[in-house]
């Protein structure tokens, strides 16, 4: 359902929907920007361009190419320099939303955690644990 809200970018009153979070004014001008960077990348020489020199030759900011790259709408298959910063470290990243040392670390405390848990549930079934509960 539609609600009345103030865009993110100029604070105008917009209504927010699922697929609109900015205003009108805003996502034309977010889609012009996107024009200037699809037609920027077209030319061949152009689609190793760093995120860096794009931002350099069009004037489009940074956040906005990432946002490109994250909603799918430029490819990395077809742009490899492009990408988008990981969440948890800020390396740059081409899928999901953290990078995979990051994963890997998470994925380590997390399996750490499971084990210390499961030690705490065995440690309470044992023998010696209730035999001080007896009545």
């Amino acid at each position: 359902m539609a609600e009345i809200a103030n865009c993110p970018r100029c604070n105008a009153l917009f209504m927010k929907n699922q697929v609109s979070t900015i205003c009108q004014a805003c996502f034309k001008k977010e889609e012009e920007a996107y024009e200037v960077v699809y037609a920027f990348l077209r030319k061949r020489e152009n689609r190793a361009a760093t995120m860096q020199r794009i931002t350099e030759a069009t004037g489009v900011e940074e956040w906005l190419l990432q946002k490109f790259v994250r909603s799918g709408r430029l490819k990395v298959a077809q742009f490899p320099q492009l990408g988008y910063p990981c969440d948890q470290c800020g390396t740059l990243i081409q899928e999901g939303r953290i990078c995979e040392s990051c994963r890997k670390a998470l994925q380590k405390e997390l399996e750490q955690f499971e084990r210390e848990q499961d030690r705490i549930k065995e440690r309470e079934r044992t023998y010696y644990s209730y035999r001080g509960k007896q009545s």
